[in-house]
């Protein structure tokens, strides 16, 4: 017997030392995952490996809503997005960011190529995105227009991570590279920052002719270099360890400036077709209290690459199934769950029988997914029954 991957088993009641259990809440775990989880080898719902799933269509937007809906910049370095919600009939909703057009109106803001809102002088304005359609406007207030000076751990320990430099393939390997050794995923900030500064006589940097400091020309390629090019010349992580050496180099105290926790957006990432894409977004918290867009930072990575895809905070559903997307940022992780419906058309829900509890949360599973369990089967079904 070969049970169909949308309707599984429903086994008879079994005994065991914990009690009277329903045999299908034990093998749910296993029945789910098979369901869900890729065949190695073998295109599901006609995904081929590697081959890039076709957009599907948008539904007709009824209405547009932002997350968060209004945003506070501390200063004229403080860059964030939003999210852009599509809303749709029947309390549905598709993610509408990467396809947003906005508009800044009011002199005091400033939006960046990238979908980043900047602060150019203090005040109050909107920012008005256009999606789908339909429009909206976004409420910003700019606390102020000063520029904070660069530091080595909130600011340019994450460029590291980020272009790779301190991996286990690269400078953070046991004994370096090349002769240049960084503590592995900048867990050691002040080691990082010593090995830098200091060593070869404080040779990496010109502080009289920055753009000829070693810190920007081994990244970028200028110099020979293993690694190749890691940073490009003029882009913002260029700018950004620039202006950090003209500034002096400066350090700070990791218990001021090392995140503490990370908070995602959003809480829930359901896409309801293969080829449907969802951005993700991080924000950092610091003990200041002080928060951060970090996303451009993260290090974002799929558990099933087969299931759904993640590049820069953009995942992308690749076939029915479920994923988690794991979030890595200076040594903080996150972890969200990521679920690719695929089409149900036709699916109706059909309540079967609840032996206890543990059937409860198992059912609910099956109808937030659209599985429908097969009739009570017999112990000798259930037992010769095999799973491909």
């Amino acid at each position: 017997m070969k049970p169909d991957l949308e309707r599984r088993p429903r086994p008879a009641v079994c005994f065991s030392s914990v009690g009277i259990v329903s045999r299908r809440a034990l093998a749910f775990g296993l029945l789910l995952s098979v369901a869900l989880a890729p065949v190695p080898g073998r295109a599901m719902d006609g995904a081929k490996k590697d081959e890039t799933v076709p957009t599907p269509p948008l539904p007709a937007i009824r209405s547009l809503k932002l997350e968060p809906d209004s945003l506070s910049l501390d200063d004229a370095r403080d860059a964030r997005r939003v999210l852009v919600w599509g809303e749709t009939d029947g309390n549905g909703r598709v993610d509408l960011t990467a396809d947003a057009k906005l508009e800044s109106a009011s002199p005091a803001i400033e939006v960046g190529a990238d979908g980043y809102i900047h602060g150019k002088a203090k005040g109050e304005g909107e920012v008005v995105i256009s999606a789908g359609g339909k429009q909206v406007k976004l409420s910003v207030k700019v606390a102020g227009s000063s520029i904070p000076a660069i530091g080595f751990v909130r600011d340019v320990e994450p460029i590291l991570s980020k272009v790779g430099c301190n991996q286990g393939t690269c400078h953070g390997s046991a004994k370096g590279k090349n002769g240049f050794k960084l503590s592995l995923r900048g867990y050691d900030p002040e080691y990082d920052y010593q090995a830098l500064v200091n060593d070869l006589s404080g040779r990496r940097f010109n502080r009289v002719a920055v753009e000829q400091s070693l810190m920007l020309l081994k990244p970028t390629g200028e110099v020979p270099h293993e690694g190749r090019q890691v940073v490009k010349p003029g882009s913002r992580y260029y700018d950004l360890l620039r202006q950090w050496i003209a500034e002096g180099t400066k350090y700070e105290q990791p218990d001021k400036a090392r995140v503490q926790t990370l908070e995602v957006l959003p809480a829930d990432v359901e896409l309801d077709l293969p080829g449907r894409s969802q951005q993700i977004l991080v924000l950092a918290h610091y003990p200041d209290g002080g928060t951060r867009d970090v996303t451009r930072e993260v290090i974002f990575s799929s558990n099933n690459p087969e299931v759904a895809k993640v590049k820069d905070g953009l995942v992308t559903g690749v076939r029915r199934g479920e994923a988690a997307v794991l979030i890595k940022y200076e040594g903080v992780y996150a972890t969200k769950e990521v679920t690719v419906m695929g089409d149900r058309t036709g699916f109706a829900w059909a309540p079967p029988e609840e032996y206890n509890f543990i059937d409860q949360h198992v059912n609910a599973k099956l109808k937030r997914m659209k599985i429908l369990p097969s009739d009570v089967c017999s112990d000798e079904e259930f037992s010769s029954a095999r799973v491909l």
